[in-house]
């Protein structure tokens, strides 16, 4: 049978069970600030992106036409 201390064994548990619940939020809430971030910039970027196809194909001249 193993040889194991459960007074030691406790301990080690509660060590590593030890949760702050400050750094969790924390790192959570940056996470959502990222994402949100990055959302709000793609949707500029899709729109700037639209505009500058949609002039692209209204500036560009149509061979048949001439």
């Amino acid at each position: 049978m193993l040889n194991i201390d459960p007074i030691r064994h406790a301990y080690c548990y509660v060590i590593i069970m030890q949760i702050n619940y400050y750094e969790i939020g924390l790192v959570a809430l940056l996470a959502v600030g990222v994402v949100i971030w990055l959302i709000v910039r793609n949707r500029k970027d899709e729109k700037a992106f639209e505009k500058d196809e949609l002039t692209d194909t209204i500036d560009s001249s149509d061979p048949d036409k001439e």
